[in-house]
């Protein structure tokens, strides 16, 4: 329901918009003061990147702060991540990430994040502590931001959006009758805009989400998803019909598709009881995250990486290490 009202197709939308036009107001104000300094935001003494979105929902954003990481990481520079950790609850902030941090206490996508890059992260609901708590434990000379465009407390240096690029803007209104955390027209003040699929428009990055080999969660065991045998395929992310998608695109045959909230908490019960005795479980790795510590032999995940296009991504990677040089 919630698409078809945020993409125009139910009318439902109009009996929503005086809301949207109090959101609208009350996240325009906030701007305005930091713009005319009646609000400071806090500096950190190293370079701040933000990855985030003009929307609600999954666009892509942890995949594209993995690759932006990675990337330094390969030219000689420590990124250090923070994330306000949506989904998770610490008994203290900020949150420093070790290999015991769970997904109950960091969220699903810092655990990720940590994982897949082995940069140091730190979570809280307040960004700016922890920036200062990744600055007083490791030598980190660029910080970036999962998410966090709108949280203008914390200076930045580069803004980079990630874009839907099937959705897109939706009916183009504010939350609640439509997707927007701002406006499209913020587009015009940001340093880098990155689509996700669909069909870039001139300036912006293309990107697409490249799918590797199904692995399995209790052995490591890689196999193309192809092979994989009775799928059933579930996915709490922010939009579970694309990873649907990409499955059948490698060749997978999809017995049944259980779309789940983002960031959804997940037991081993619940997880379980998904598939009967001779199917197979495909999930995504932020589920996976989640899955670990109780996963079944008959568990599998479908890791994917952030792949960027053109010329445009290495001048955006560039500007980033001026930053740092």
């Amino acid at each position: 329901m919630i698409a078809r009202i945020w993409s125009g197709e139910s009318p439902l939308w109009l009996l929503l918009l005086p809301l949207s036009l109090l959101y609208g107001l009350v996240s325009g104000a906030i701007r305005l003061l930091y713009r005319l300094g009646l609000k400071q935001a806090w500096r950190a003494p190293v370079p701040v990147v933000v990855v985030g979105n003009l929307t609600a929902g999954g666009n892509g954003k942890t995949p594209v702060v993995i690759w932006l990481a990675e990337q330094l990481q390969q030219r000689g520079i420590r990124p250090g991540v923070v994330s306000r950790g949506y989904g998770g609850k610490a008994a203290k902030y900020p949150l420093l990430l070790t290999a015991e941090t769970t997904t109950a206490e960091a969220g699903d996508e810092p655990v990720l994040i940590y994982q897949r890059t082995g940069a140091p992260v730190a979570v809280s609901p307040v960004r700016s502590d922890a920036v200062r708590a990744l600055l007083a434990e490791h030598a980190v000379q660029i910080i970036i931001t999962d998410d966090g465009l709108q949280h203008y407390a914390l200076a930045r240096d580069k803004e980079i959006v990630v874009i839907d690029g099937v959705r897109r803007f939706g009916n183009g209104w504010w939350l609640p009758a439509g997707p927007m955390r701002e406006r499209s027209s913020r587009l015009k003040s940001v340093d880098a805009v990155i689509v996700n699929g669909g069909e870039a428009k001139t300036g912006e990055i293309p990107m697409h989400l490249q799918p590797g080999m199904a692995v399995n969660l209790v052995t490591g065991e890689r196999r193309p998803v192809s092979h994989l045998p009775a799928l059933v395929a579930m996915a709490g992310i922010g939009h579970p019909p694309r990873f649907f998608s990409t499955l059948e695109q490698g060749g997978a045959r999809l017995e049944k598709r259980v779309p789940l909230a983002d960031h959804q908490a997940l037991s081993v019960e619940q997880v379980d009881a998904l598939t009967t005795p001779g199917q197979t479980l495909i999930m995504t790795e932020k589920d996976a995250v989640k899955c670990r510590l109780f996963a079944k032999d008959n568990w599998w995940y479908l890791p994917v990486d952030a792949e960027l296009s053109g010329e445009q991504p290495e001048h955006l990677l560039q500007e980033l290490l001026a930053l740092v040089k």
